[in-house]
């Protein structure tokens, strides 16, 4: 699914014109950047968790030559799904 697939689906689901529809998708990810450019944690019940989490500096390989690299720390993001959202095994 893209971004058009989201926009295309509020629009048919609200009833709004799919510019407002993009206006309203593309608020929704701006702020959700922003709060994890901010290192704040983004709960969305029954969907899931974003975190901000530190990255540990390693050492890498660069696979051509198989000199090691230095790797910094830093900082990446996460996701945890919530209950609802959890694969359910196939029986």
């Amino acid at each position: 699914m893209i971004k058009l697939d989201i926009v295309n689906r509020v629009a048919d689901k609200t009833g709004v014109p799919k510019q407002k529809a993009e206006q309203v998708v593309d608020t929704l990810f701006h702020a959700m950047k922003q709060a994890l450019a901010d290192g704040k944690r983004i709960e969305l019940r029954g969907f899931g968790v974003f975190v901000v989490k530190p990255r540990k500096r390693g050492i890498g390989r660069n696979p051509r030559t198989g000199e090691e690299v230095p790797i910094p720390a830093g900082k990446t993001i996460r996701f945890k799904p919530g209950k609802n959202l959890q694969a359910k095994p196939i029986t």
